[in-house]
């Protein structure tokens, strides 16, 4: 479905003011149908001044999915019926006491038929509201985990990428099989000077050269 289609369908299902066709622009652009909803939700809850609140339900929602995996599975399974679905989400949506924006966005997503990009959509958003709070997501990957003097010194030197207003929300993570070196997604940016490619490139040069 184009991105024109989600909006006007949004706009329809969210609102009943007639400014509800004009939507309101994310601070970033996120991409792909996941991000088309997220930006479609993240308009409609400006205009109702909901922000905090559908933020708060989709943390939650996200929070139940990965404590019930089986629930996850369910809503995401293309045999049963989108009723069933809509009824096991609207129950979980309602026990969290979610607001109607929220509840109303995952019945669309399930009329859509999209649930199975439930998670997609949640990570989305949650890009679109940390752009929002002038927090730029970034994401180092070490062989072994920093000590607090290298993650100083990298704080500083991610820095230097912000715009003014902007700060680092920063996420360290772990993998033995970069051997050495960072992988570090900082806002659209993405850099990989890990060891572990570095050979793979060089491995892959002596092949293409024999």
């Amino acid at each position: 479905m184009a991105s024109k289609q989600i909006c006007q369908i949004a706009a329809r299902q969210f609102s009943t003011t007639s400014a509800a066709t004009q939507l309101v622009k994310a601070p970033i652009q996120v991409f792909g149908i996941e991000g088309r909803y997220a930006t479609a939700l993240y308009s409609a809850a400006v205009k109702q001044k909901k922000l905090e609140a559908v933020e708060k339900d989709l943390v939650q929602l996200n929070a139940s999915l990965k404590k019930f995996p089986r629930l996850g599975e369910l809503l995401k399974n293309p045999t049963l019926s989108r009723q069933l679905k809509k009824d096991a989400i609207g129950s979980m949506l309602k026990e969290q006491k979610a607001v109607d924006l929220t509840s109303n966005f995952l019945d669309l997503l399930t009329e859509n038929n999209r649930l199975k990009m439930v998670d997609g959509v949640i990570n989305a958003f949650k890009t679109i509201m940390a752009a929002h709070r002038g927090e730029v997501i970034c994401e180092v990957t070490s062989a072994k985990p920093l000590d607090e003097a290298a993650r100083k010194d990298l704080e500083v030197a991610l820095k230097g990428f912000l715009k003014p207003g902007q700060n680092i929300k920063l996420t360290l993570k772990t993998d033995p099989a970069i051997i050495g070196g960072l992988v570090v997604s900082i806002g659209d940016r993405f850099v990989d000077m890990s060891i572990g490619t570095k050979i793979k490139r060089y491995t892959a040069a002596l092949k293409t050269a024999v």
